[in-house]
């Protein structure tokens, strides 16, 4: 399954699943990994990089221009991965321009002319949803942008958005919100039916739950260890067996592969994280196969 994305000029495609980088650019980064697993995510049909001005304090982005770059020069061919970047609205940014400004350093950073999709961060004050969303068309307009949308946002604000770019003559290009097995907010507040209806992807950002899901993951430290789901040890283990036995009947799935293509029958593209090519691997596993109806209901039940 292909989502796309519309544009004045056409659609973008982003594949069925997308590659995060919230730590890439980090201290103990060896370049030349990050470019492999960007050549690995391309081969896989693995075409979005998603990243924002915020992670690792832009080094995220600069990583992601080295490894492009390293990309280009050893000739794989094909076309450029989709780049997705993101505007965090800080409390002292008190003037629409400041998004402007804002996308420009991350060009910078990035080594493009203009980011394929550009995403309000969080709908924060001081300053109006309408009046970022509109900032974001602005972007649109001065060709720094080729689509743009929103993130962390829930129904009644993806709405908003999606009127305010309609009126400026744009499509909303998607809501990146928290969505997973451990998270099901999305699916029971109304935001995936609306994302639905409108015709917008839903990108699911921690499709595994911070990592904590499937049973193999390293432990989560730090505030990715505060920001994880609360979930009861008891029913989470429950919920790896599931996983398993799921995995198990189709060939030996592992149970972050199952819980990657939950998210992908639920209509959203999932962007797993993946700092080496095991990662990189282990998340296209859930590509070019499909769980059944009835196991998708299954961990529904099982789910949060």
């Amino acid at each position: 399954m292909t989502t796309t994305i519309a544009t004045r000029s056409g659609d973008l495609e982003l594949g069925p699943m997308g590659l995060g980088t919230n730590v890439w650019g980090g201290r103990d980064e060896k370049p030349e990994a990050s470019a492999r697993v960007l050549e690995a995510a391309l081969a896989a049909g693995i075409t979005l990089v998603d990243t924002a001005e915020i992670y690792q304090g832009g080094s995220s982005e600069l990583s992601i221009a080295r490894a492009l770059a390293s990309w280009k020069a050893a000739g794989a061919g094909g076309a450029r991965p989709v780049i997705l970047s993101k505007f965090f609205p800080w409390p002292w940014r008190v003037s629409r321009s400041s998004l402007i400004a804002a996308l420009h350093a991350s060009l910078g950073r990035l080594g493009l002319e203009a980011v394929d999709v550009y995403l309000l961060h969080f709908p924060l004050p001081p300053l109006s949803l309408e009046t970022w969303v509109d900032a974001l068309a602005d972007a649109v307009d001065a060709g720094l942008a080729s689509a743009v949308g929103i993130s962390n946002c829930d129904e009644k604000q993806l709405r908003l958005a999606h009127r305010v770019l309609a009126d400026r003559g744009l499509p909303l290009a998607c809501d990146e919100v928290e969505f997973s097995l451990l998270n099901r907010a999305p699916e029971r507040n109304g935001t995936l039916a609306a994302c639905a209806e409108l015709g917008v992807p839903l990108v699911a950002y921690r499709p595994l739950g911070s990592g904590i899901l499937p049973a193999a993951a390293p432990t989560t430290k730090g505030l990715r260890k505060l920001m994880a789901p609360r979930t009861d040890p008891r029913r989470l283990e429950e919920l790896r067996s599931l996983l398993a036995s799921i995995g198990a009947a189709h060939g030996g799935k592992s149970p972050s592969q199952i819980a990657l293509n939950w998210v992908i029958a639920k209509g959203a593209v999932p962007i797993p994280g993946a700092r080496s090519l095991a990662h990189l691997r282990e998340n296209a596993g859930a590509l070019g196969w499909s769980l059944s109806e009835e196991e998708v209901a299954l961990l529904d039940a099982a789910g949060s």
